[in-house]
């Protein structure tokens, strides 16, 4: 099984939130776009990828276009992480026993983010780091609010592409 591809209609679900409140996609996506982007603590590339997700979510944040982390670790390891890495988005807790939310999206690899167009059509499906997904989904922040294209990436930095497989 692979990731689900655009054009699929994203599954629902409920999760709780690190912090232990309720996320609903079904909810979240009566108010917007709804970014997911899946993750592990121990994967180097998602240590690497999620500092520019923060980027994102700093940029974006007021426009009604929702970027949630999903985490495959449990609530502790979880937080560390967000601390670590700067992580300010909500990110909901998978189940780590049975991946429910992971599987239903057909996960093989992280980090996997999907943009999800709120009559809830996959549109984006990324899995990996690939920069040009990664610029995509800032065209369609920026697009959902009206407003130019954050720069996420700094002069100087080293950003290339972390294919899965």
């Amino acid at each position: 099984m692979t990731a689900l591809a655009t054009g699929v209609k994203a599954p629902a679900f409920e999760l709780k939130t690190s912090d232990g409140k309720q996320f609903s996609l079904t909810e979240a996506l009566a108010n917007g776009p709804v970014i997911l982007a899946f993750f592990k603590v121990s994967c180097p590339t998602c240590q690497y990828a999620f500092p520019f997700l923060e980027r994102l979510h700093k940029s974006y944040k007021d426009i009604g276009v929702k970027l949630v982390g999903v985490s495959q670790n449990d609530a502790k390891e979880t937080v560390a992480f967000a601390k670590e890495f700067g992580v300010t988005f909500p990110i909901l807790l998978d189940d780590t026993r049975k991946y429910p939310v992971s599987n239903a999206y057909g996960l093989t690899n992280v980090p996997s983010v999907f943009w999800i167009a709120q009559d809830g059509e996959i549109e984006v499906s990324s899995v990996g780091w690939v920069k040009s997904d990664f610029e995509q989904i800032n065209r369609k922040m920026a697009e959902a609010g009206k407003i130019a294209p954050a720069q996420v990436f700094m002069a100087g930095e080293d950003v290339r592409d972390f294919r899965a497989g």
